[in-house]
């Protein structure tokens, strides 16, 4: 759908005083962001300001901030929707690719205290990364996942990585479709943390390969995921400390170990560091996002 045919601009008879100066004006607030580089928190502020201001950014301005944010991916995404509705909506979409969800303890995941959910300054989703999360009986699905948030347990604890990821075009997939078909029950205690659905624990439907702790940095069996209705993934992992030999060899040789593959038997965090860029992009391998202005 053009940019063209989703705004409304105000019929004349329909304004007021207030209209007037164009707070209300779809394409006035479309030029505003984009100048701005569609800043998420003035997103957020704009929306709670009242209820027509909340249905533009809800039905327009959220579909933009993500095709600014990932235009690949959203290109993606969009190509199994051909209505240009995202599972959830685009206002869930977008608190997905900014928003790390947190941790609480789950019956299968441990942890010794619930972790808060927060806004991050940039991540990186990769389709690359998403099949390593995918067994061989649904290794045709696409799905894009980030690289694992770090976060300090403590120290008799291992950092603990949140990570979180997007199916394409779920409803038509082999992963719902076993899921379906072999009556995984969906948790009676977990909601999607981002379109408030019910959801699988992978865990528990027994769909999590080895290759996903390979990618994360983790140990199998020390980590897991949760999919909802609409496609969207989230999960924790206990991640690897790396040793002082490991940061040894690093800095000695300079590999980059951010490109290892599923059958590699090495176990290596993705750091920050470890991400190449090119003009403002990722390679091949992802696509980073990044939040303009601090991140709260």
């Amino acid at each position: 759908m053009s940019l063209n045919r989703r705004l409304r601009p105000n019929p004349p008879s329909q304004r007021s005083d207030s209209d007037d100066l164009g707070i209300l004006n779809e394409r006035i607030l479309f030029l505003v962001f984009r100048s701005m580089k569609w800043n998420i928190q003035a997103l957020c502020s704009t929306a709670s300001v009242n209820h027509k201001l909340r249905a533009i950014v809800k039905r327009l301005l959220w579909r933009e901030l993500c095709a600014h944010s990932a235009p690949r991916m959203i290109a993606s995404l969009e190509n199994a929707v051909p209505s240009g509705r995202i599972g959830g909506g685009w206002h869930t979409l977008a608190k997905l690719m900014f928003f790390c969800c947190g941790c609480e303890p789950t019956r299968n995941f441990k942890v010794s205290r619930p972790t808060p959910g927060h806004f991050v300054k940039s991540s990186r989703f990769s389709k690359t990364s998403g099949q390593s999360f995918l067994t061989k009986r649904c290794r045709g699905d696409l799905l894009y996942v980030s690289d694992p948030c770090e976060h300090q347990m403590g120290e008799k604890e291992d950092d603990l990585g949140i990570y979180r990821g997007v199916f394409k075009g779920f409803d038509k997939s082999k992963t719902r479709a076993y899921l379906i078909g072999r009556r995984v029950k969906l948790e009676e205690r977990v909601r999607c943390p981002y379109c408030g659905a019910p959801e699988w624990s992978m865990t528990t439907a027994g769909l999590v390969p080895k290759s996903a702790a390979r990618r994360l940095g983790s140990h199998h069996g020390a980590l897991e995921y949760f999919v909802c209705v609409n496609g969207h993934m989230h999960g924790s992992c206990w991640l690897v400390p790396l040793s002082s030999d490991d940061n040894e060899d690093d800095e000695m040789d300079g590999s980059d170990y951010s490109d290892f593959n599923d059958n590699d038997g090495g176990v290596r965090r993705i750091g920050y560091d470890d991400r190449t860029a090119t003009n403002g992009s990722m390679c091949s391998m992802g696509e980073e996002v990044v939040v303009d202005g601090p991140a709260k």
